[in-house]
């Protein structure tokens, strides 16, 4: 049995796009399932379903025929209704989890995000064994929980699947980090105490996670039901990276620092606001925004590098280097900057 028949469900999104790439310069038969149509995807020559995860019998229907499957889309964010998560992220799982049991999909990867285990303190150096905690400040973080442990009980009754926790993933073409940062440039300001550190992984990076992890399910079965955090294995400030963002921009570093309790007060009544008046743009702070960009977050990696033999291929400062290009040459464009 080798792989053959590779389906990403949103692969016209960031790390999507960077999977099926890479997966069709291996030569395999690779699938897209999105809502919408990618023209860069037809470049590739990636064969594209239009659907919704939220409607079971498109997902059974788009199995069919697939050995792999790469669950990497998602509703991400900061804000919005626990509902509009839940359909996505939770029930929309659920069904890529029965359509590989209908369809009898050898293996499911599936992209799930530190924040699941984030209980608004510091965490420094943990491993896969760190427990969920009892209360989330956001429906992302809490959807994400609940559709990683829905493919953790489909890997007890049989399901090949392993799980994968990305933290802040970040490249050229990227739709949500490096936006925000460029965007917001003029408003930012440091938050929380000084020398805090966070994992990030570039994209190309968190893609070959994915297609390791596919390959050594392949060869050791007994892989299945694992969770692995996967990063540049290189702890750093994140407000370095969002200044050396900034400056492969061509924009001025951030300027001020306000304190944690003073962005979490902030938070709370941005978010009492927000949802009183039912606004349903992103509101300037939120509650868990404040405690993650007040805390450090990094993981230890021993884990991914003894399983699935992961590495970061590309550097921080390569990754940097490959930004300023993509910028430089459409990424500003693209932005509106």
């Amino acid at each position: 049995m080798k792989i053959e028949n590779v389906l990403v469900t949103g692969g016209g999104g960031f790390l999507g796009k960077v999977i099926a790439r890479k997966l069709t310069q291996r030569g395999l038969k690779v699938t897209s399932f999105s809502r919408q149509w990618y023209p860069p995807l037809e470049a590739l020559g990636v064969t594209q379903i239009q659907g919704n995860l939220c409607n079971k019998t498109q997902v059974i229907k788009a199995f069919q025929g697939i050995d792999t499957v790469f669950h990497v889309a998602a509703k991400p964010g900061i804000w919005g209704s626990f509902q509009s998560y839940y359909s996505i992220n939770v029930t929309g799982t659920k069904h890529v989890i029965e359509a590989c049991r209908a369809n009898h999909v050898a293996r499911l990867i599936h992209t799930s995000s530190p924040s699941v285990i984030f209980d608004a303190s510091d965490m420094e150096n943990l491993d896969e064994s760190i427990p969920y905690p009892e209360t989330y400040l956001a429906p992302y973080p809490e959807t994400k929980a609940l559709a990683e442990k829905l493919v953790l009980g489909a890997a007890k009754m049989g399901l090949a699947a392993i799980v994968l926790r990305p933290h802040l993933i970040w490249g050229p073409e990227d739709n949500h980090l490096v936006p925000k940062i460029l965007c917001r440039a003029k408003r930012l300001k440091k938050i929380g105490p000084r020398g805090d550190l966070t994992d990030t992984i570039y994209v190309d990076n968190a893609a070959d996670a994915h297609i390791l992890a596919a390959e050594k399910l392949l060869t050791d079965p007994s892989l299945s039901g694992n969770i692995y955090f996967i990063s540049q294995d290189e702890p750093i400030s994140k407000w370095t990276l969002a200044n050396a963002f900034l400056a492969a921009a061509g924009l001025p570093p951030i300027k001020g620092r306000v304190s944690g309790r003073t962005a979490y007060l902030a938070g709370g009544l941005f978010e009492l606001i927000y949802k009183t008046l039912g606004i349903k743009k992103d509101p300037p702070m939120t509650r868990f925004a404040a405690k993650e960009l007040a805390t450090s977050h990094w993981f230890n990696i021993s884990r991914a590098k003894k399983d699935l033999g992961y590495a970061p291929a590309v550097s921080t400062e390569e990754g940097l280097k490959r930004l300023k290009k993509w910028l430089e040459t459409e990424g500003l464009t693209r932005y509106g900057l």
